[in-house]
Order: C-alpha cells, then structure tokens, then sequence
C-alpha cells in the first residue's frame, strides 16, 4: 500500500489530483476524473457521493484499504476521505498496482483503465498527426507562393511601364491634334484691319 500512495502523491506533485467532495464533483462533472479513490473508513454518505460523482463522470470509483489519515499523509493534509486521479497514466499505473496485490478486487478495473489509456494515446497520436499535417499544408503553400511570386511581379512591371507609356502617347497625340486643329481654322481668313480704337505702331 505503501507505493500504491507514494505514487498517488507524485500524481498530487504533477497536479494530477483533486482532494475532497467539492473538487472531485467538479472534475467528475467536466469529464477530466479517470478514478475515483475512497479511504477505506470514509463515512457511508461519502462513498455514497463518491459513486454519485463516478456515474456522473462515466469514471471508476475504487475504495482502497489506506485509511482516511494515510490517504491525508500521502496527499499533504492531515485527512482525505476521497480523491480524483485526473491523468490517465497515473491512473492506469495507480490501479495496476492495486490489481497486482488484490486481483478480484481490482482486476476488472484495471483492464478497463488499459483499454482507455490506450484509447487516449490513439486519439493524442491522431491529433499530433493532423497538427503536423496542418502545417505541412501551411509550408507547402507558402512555397507555392514564393515561386508563383516572380511571375506576378513581372506581370505587374510590365503593365506599370505600359501604363506609364500610355499617359505620354496620349498627351503627344492632344498637342498634335490642337496645333492642327489651330491652323486649319484659320487657313482661309483674311488679315484684320485695325479699327479706330487699335493702337499705332
């Protein structure tokens, strides 16, 4: 029982465990309990809560045979009645343990945490998979950019130094026209005489 609660305080030290009612309610409810753990001297409404918070959670709850002050010692208080596993790993190793000293008690329990814990490696090997897919995808698209970017560059030079040509050809063509448009007007006129009013030279 010994290791069994040193390795229950090393999941406490990694931040593994909720302690008490109120918290292993909580981390039953939100689906992040893997076991449930009760003292084996905890009180008969207690366990009864503990099995409530097990069912709610869809998570195993376990009554081990340390007392409700060897459970405290273990996890840093000076009693605990019940405490909530919420790593899958901890929890496997935890209940292998238990397996291991009392197989019809524990053994059950302990194919079922199998099963899960590798149920949870597959779904985590699944979703590194598809981040390294993602940005594979990313890289590969900004290389495409990178090599399809010259091309639309030069396409952009060209069109900018044919806009530019452009506003000169037609300004040349406007003066053309208005000096030819000022002397045919005037081709066929008559030199004006200068009236009274003109000044002499």
């Amino acid at each position: 029982m010994e290791q069994i609660l040193s390795m229950i305080g090393l999941a406490k030290k990694a931040g593994r465990v909720e302690i008490g009612e109120e918290p292993v309610g909580a981390a039953a409810r939100a689906k992040h309990a893997r076991v449930i753990l009760v003292a084996g001297d905890a009180a008969a409404s207690s366990v009864r809560r503990a099995y409530s918070f097990a069912q709610a959670g869809a998570c195993l709850c376990l009554t081990i045979d340390a007392t409700k002050d060897d459970l405290g010692w273990a996890l840093g208080r000076t009693s605990c009645a019940m405490a909530a596993v919420t790593d899958i790993g901890f929890a496997e190793a935890i209940v292998k343990k238990l397996a291991a000293k009392d197989a019809a008690r524990y053994g059950s329990a302990a194919e079922q945490l199998s099963i899960k814990a590798k149920r949870a490696a597959e779904r985590k090997r699944e979703q590194l998979q598809h981040e390294k897919n993602i940005q594979q995808g990313k890289k590969r698209k900004s290389a495409e950019k990178e090599q399809s970017a010259p091309a639309v560059t030069k396409s952009a030079e060209t069109a900018a130094e044919g806009s530019a040509k452009k506003p000169a050809l037609r300004k040349n063509i406007r003066r053309k026209s208005a000096a030819s448009k000022s002397t045919d007007r005037f081709a066929g006129s008559r030199p004006v005489k200068k009236g009274k009013g003109s000044f002499k030279k």
